[in-house]
């Protein structure tokens, strides 16, 4: 399938519904009333389109529902990659994609070939998840990578990889490393530094999902072929790690533990050759969202024009009793010293709001005190909601100097009901992550919208903004230089990692 969507031309709108509105639809008993302290919840200040829409109507799955957007932008191409046909237990139909070769104009869609039995030519497995994208500048290739899954267990390769020369045509996915027992949270980068020793060289991490051993594979000819497996020094254990390739060729991956408690990194100075031991970036103190919504504090990373590192995760520690979760940055110039959390200040201390799902994008154009990064989230005006009254939004934030001050929060969509969403073993679901990308200096957040369910279908999917956001006014900037974390500040609950044949994936 493709689609061609122009934006401006073809609509449709975020959610803006009133409470009456809401109150009329299933499970809905319209917008809650505010907390003492918490300002009501916001309409969105920007209006969204929609880039694709879920082509499967197999029974098994739920539908229309695509989920876990990743996204990557070359020039003026963008690509993002999301879940398809969403199933309870694990995994998608089929790994969506969206691409638009003008800079975010006009976009085309479709599905992967070659990777369920659901698709066409079809492919050897049951489903498939995770989605990750990148460009190989040194191959001229696009890469999606992704998780395959057998409902029986077998092994299957740790991932698979797609290619497309030109972001809309692909070809049938290439294997790595075949008859692995299990596999989670696969992410792929490339060394696009045309003066950097490795250029051209891929990275794709992805872990042992039983033992969590973080796994490592690299290839040197555009993702047609991958060499063999490699482990860290000490072979640690950890999900989620995303690879960031600095102009020198230096491979740093900033990752969550096996328990997802702690954020860690290891690096490559060799080309992938060697990996050092993982070194400590952070604790985490987590605190559990409301509503059963399916949301961990998996780090969202990257990296500037000049090589400094950024670490993103939602954090509770300065909330008096981690009621509620802020967004954290940590950055790093070398990948082993990392700075102390700082707290992304969207909302002040107390408000109410719970912040999650962060999706990263660092302007690789930038770098330094004049460095742009662009922040997508998810987030609840009121953090101690419920299942029946729990309300999300979309949000994005913007810093231009590194991530020292950042611009007042645009709301990008919502109020969503978590009824509309694919549900999960792990709860509703929007994703695992979001996504930002840079074009030309702008930022364009991509995100998950649900509207109200037509008939007996969900009606959830990938969006942008439209206009392509950049927040209305830098003149009242916002700092959380200083503050301290709250005493005592932990977790409010224990590890959540979830192994995934029950549902982790």
């Amino acid at each position: 399938m493709r689609v061609v969507t122009r934006m401006g031309r073809k609509w449709w709108p975020e959610l803006a519904f009133a409470g009456a509105i809401l109150a009329g639809c299933s499970g809905s008993g319209g917008v809650p009333a505010p907390g003492p302290g918490r300002t009501p919840p916001p309409n969105p200040s920007a209006r969204s389109v929609r880039i694709a829409t879920d082509p499967f109507t197999n029974s098994a799955s739920q539908h229309a529902t695509q989920v876990e957007p990743s996204a990557f932008a070359n020039g003026s191409t963008i690509v993002a990659a999301f879940q398809d046909g969403r199933f309870v237990s694990f995994g998608a139909s089929d790994i969506g994609f969206a691409s638009s070769l003008d800079g975010g104009a006009t976009w085309n869609s479709g599905v992967l070939p070659g990777t369920t039995t659901l698709v066409a030519p079809p492919g050897s497995f049951d489903s498939v998840s995770d989605p990750s994208v990148t460009y190989d500048a040194a191959h001229a290739v696009w890469l999606v990578a992704s998780l395959p899954i057998l409902f029986n267990r077998a092994p299957t390769p740790a991932a698979l990889v797609s290619r497309s020369t030109d972001a809309v045509h692909w070809f049938d996915p290439v294997a790595v490393a075949p008859g692995q027992p299990s596999t989670d949270k696969d992410w792929i980068a490339c060394d696009n530094t045309a003066s950097s020793p490795y250029y051209g060289r891929c990275y794709l991490e992805t872990d042992d999902g039983n033992t969590g051993i973080i796994r490592l594979d690299v290839s040197n000819d555009g993702g047609l072929s991958w060499g063999p497996v490699q482990n860290t020094l000490g072979a640690a254990t950890g999900i989620g790690g995303q690879p960031l390739v600095a102009p020198n060729g230096t491979v740093v991956v900033p990752i969550d533990d096996f328990n997802e408690a702690r954020v860690l990194a290891f690096a490559s100075h060799d080309g992938g050759a060697t990996w050092s031991a993982a070194t400590l970036v952070s604790s985490i103190a987590d605190h559990l969202d409301a509503g059963s919504i399916r949301s961990n504090p998996l780090v969202s990373a990257g990296i500037d024009g000049a090589g400094t590192l950024y670490a993103v995760w939602q954090d509770c520690r300065f909330q008096s009793g981690c009621t509620e979760n802020d967004l954290v940055l940590s950055t790093s110039s070398n990948g082993t010293v990392w700075s102390a959390p700082a707290r992304i200040p969207i909302d002040p201390p107390g408000s109410g709001v719970d912040h999650f799902i962060p999706g990263l994008g660092v302007d690789r154009t930038s770098s330094g005190g004049g460095a742009r990064l662009a922040l997508t989230y998810d987030y609840y005006a009121n953090g101690t909601c419920t299942m029946a009254s729990c309300l999300l939004y979309a949000g994005f934030v913007e810093s231009r100097d590194g991530g020292a001050t950042w611009s007042a929060p645009v709301t990008l969509a919502g109020p969503m009901n978590l009824e509309w969403l694919a549900q999960t073993t792990q709860g509703s679901m929007v994703g695992d992550y979001l996504a930002a990308v840079y074009v030309a200096g702008r930022p364009i957040p991509v995100y998950t919208v649900a509207n109200p369910p037509v008939i007996a279908t969900l009606d959830e999917a990938i969006y942008v903004p439209q206009p392509l956001v950049i927040p209305a006014s830098f003149g009242a900037l916002r700092s959380s230089k200083g503050e301290r974390a709250a005493r005592g500040a932990v977790s409010d609950h224990g590890p959540r990692r979830v192994r995934p044949f029950l549902g982790g994936i």
